[in-house]
């Protein structure tokens, strides 16, 4: 799903920024004053936390996450970014979403985030969250429906 181009030092793929057409839905954010760092752009560990706002918020309003009450939640067990371009506060941000790979009980997010308007993403990364009961922590035997739902709606 992601395009790659090749390095000129060596023969391993480079990654290279995504376009918009490569996500299925896009959630809007906005950055914090908090969120720059000493050399005026985010702080890369910011790029971890709007990956995880971003799919918890979509998921939160397709009617799949009840953060409370729920008797499923994921829990993140993989991360990754690759960064392109900078962000910074005061800049309102477009995260782009998409389902790379769903298991049993597990599911790869891949989050593009965007300047507003951009036509490549600044950086793109991916997690993982298994879920698992609540009350256990234990892996469920199958995504409840509500999740299955609303991850059709992050395949492209």
């Amino acid at each position: 799903m992601t395009a790659s181009a090749p390095s000129s030092t060596n023969n391993n793929p480079r990654p290279v920024a995504d376009g918009r057409d490569s996500y299925a839905r896009f959630v809007p954010l906005s950055t914090r004053w908090m969120d720059n760092d000493a050399y005026g752009h985010l702080n890369n560990v910011v790029y971890l936390s709007l990956f995880d706002t971003a799919v918890n918020q979509y998921l939160i309003e397709a009617g799949a996450l009840d953060l409370h009450q729920g008797a499923v939640i994921g829990l993140v067990v993989e991360t990754h970014c690759n960064y392109f371009d900078s962000l910074a506060y005061p800049q309102r941000i477009e995260a782009g979403l998409r389902v790379h790979s769903q298991g049993r009980s597990s599911v790869r997010y891949e989050i593009g985030l965007f300047a507003e308007g951009a036509a490549l993403c600044a950086a793109r990364g991916h997690f993982v969250h298994v879920y698992v009961d609540r009350q256990h922590r234990r892996p469920v035997a199958q995504l409840p429906d509500a999740y299955l739902s609303a991850l059709k709606g992050l395949t492209l």
